[in-house]
């Protein structure tokens, strides 16, 4: 398959949250703002190609009744990783994504690419695989939350622009089962055209 086209899949044809509905706790969790999704997305991106890139070097050593636990294991070092640099290093966003962090572990998006491609397929184009979901999830939260801050507070990045008051249901969990709803349909509407 051509380099590219694993990069582009994961943004488009098979884009984890608006065609796979994959990883819905962080991104209906995270998204109040465009700031939170971005950084989520981030994060998860730096821990996808990282551990597929390890488990694409390491899956043929595996036994197959450790495989899944072996994963997780990887996985999890690059998320202690993302959760001591961003501790570090922002703070703010850290204590804003809290939980949500550790809980990269188990993202289904990351356990599944780990699964069904990074284990099954050579180091770079894991790697490239795992950049692409991930690139594809970070748009995805950074949209959701780019419509969820507009909307809800009538912000972009923390800068308000739209004065008066905006609608609140937005920025609480009703309001993003809505924008999240609504952009599923545009997104895969705009995907077919």
């Amino acid at each position: 398959m051509n380099r590219l086209k694993i990069i582009t899949k994961g943004i488009i044809k098979e884009n984890p949250t608006f065609v796979l509905v994959l990883g819905m706790c962080p991104t209906l969790g995270t998204t109040t703002s465009a700031v939170n999704g971005l950084g989520m997305g981030l994060a998860t991106t730096f821990v996808l190609m990282l551990s597929n890139l390890v488990i694409s070097l390491i899956s043929g050593m595996v036994p197959s009744k450790v495989r899944i636990p072996s994963f997780v294991v990887v996985i999890s070092v690059f998320v202690t990783v993302v959760q001591l640099v961003m501790q570090a290093y922002v703070p703010g966003l850290y204590e804003t994504l809290g939980l949500f962090i550790p809980l990269i572990v188990v993202n289904c998006i990351v356990l599944g690419r780990a699964e069904a491609y990074a284990s099954k397929n050579g180091p770079l184009d894991s790697f490239l695989d795992g950049l692409g979901s991930g690139l594809g999830f970070t748009l995805s939260l950074t949209t959701l939350g780019t419509v969820r801050e507009l909307l809800g507070s009538g912000a972009f990045f923390g800068w308000k622009i739209i004065p008066g008051d905006a609608i609140l249901v937005f920025i609480l969990a009703p309001g993003a089962f809505l924008a999240l709803g609504y952009l599923m349909v545009l997104f895969n509407k705009i995907k077919k055209a």
